[in-house]
């Protein structure tokens, strides 16, 4: 039920679905006796979605969420092991096409090949299971093995985590998976937003676990006023909002105990 719910929550107050909602409902109030109420409604809409379309809000949501973790520092030594969280595989696409199909830039699944080759020791772990919100394709993590295969990966090496749906069955799945000892270093790979969410929850589940966050979308010294067109802007608003919601409902749901993890 958390699942469905947060889901479809999360997806109704993304904000650009938000605001298409809320011109949708003006629209349908205007022929009714709400009809200023209704004109009122779509008006906003549209001149909201044009303010947070043209201005850098999504940027600056991002950056305290892709900042929150530094670059993962090799010098102190070889993980004994390595978990990349699932996200950068369309298990409805690979499905389609018959290969794993690469989406959102590939970043967790280079990071994967870069550590497999520099730790040839490291357990790795790739979990991701079926996040479709009624369940209906295949697990992600199905359709890893033969793409680190032709780039020269042995899918051999990686253990597949079939079951989890979200960040918080990332971590608890992968737990009883691994079955980390004490004492061991695990580095945890996922996207530099998404890494305070999941941080937070493999240590609610007790696995220490060191950020390796990759992905990163904003600039550090970027100019926020840059001219971007409105679809992007959107895109890296939806994605920053959507970390924040997810944020907020794991700490209020106890999946998290700290509403911004940190290092």
């Amino acid at each position: 039920m958390f699942f469905i719910l947060s889901k479809s929550v999360a997806f109704l107050l993304l904000p650009s679905n938000f605001l298409i909602g809320l011109g949708l409902v003006g629209v349908l109030l205007m022929p009714t006796r709400w009809k200023r109420v209704g004109i009122g409604l779509a008006a906003a809409s549209v001149i909201l979605l044009a303010v947070l379309g043209f201005l850098p809000f999504g940027d600056l949501l991002a950056r305290p969420l892709e900042d929150r973790f530094p670059q993962w520092d090799g010098r102190g030594g070889a993980p004994h092991g390595i978990v990349v969280l699932g996200g950068n595989i369309s298990s409805g696409l690979s499905r389609d096409r018959g290969e794993a199909v690469v989406v959102g830039g590939g970043a967790r699944i280079v990071a994967l090949l870069k550590l497999a080759h520099a730790y040839p020791e490291a357990r790795i772990v790739y979990s991701g299971g079926d996040a479709s919100l009624f369940g209906n394709r295949s697990a992600e993590a199905n359709f890893v093995g033969s793409l680190l295969d032709s780039l020269g990966v042995s899918s051999s090496r990686v253990t597949l985590e079939l079951r989890s749906r979200n960040t918080a069955e990332n971590a608890d799945f992968t737990k009883a998976l691994v079955k980390p000892k004490p004492g061991e270093r695990w580095l945890l790979v996922t996207s530099a937003q998404h890494m305070p969410r999941a941080v937070g929850c493999f240590r609610k589940v007790g696995f220490p676990v060191e950020a390796y966050p990759v992905g990163w979308r904003v600039e550090k010294q970027s100019d926020l006023l840059e001219p971007k067109i409105l679809s992007e802007r959107m895109a890296r608003l939806d994605s920053a909002a959507y970390e924040w919601i997810g944020l907020l409902v794991y700490w209020l749901t106890g999946r998290t105990s700290q509403f911004l993890p940190a290092p």
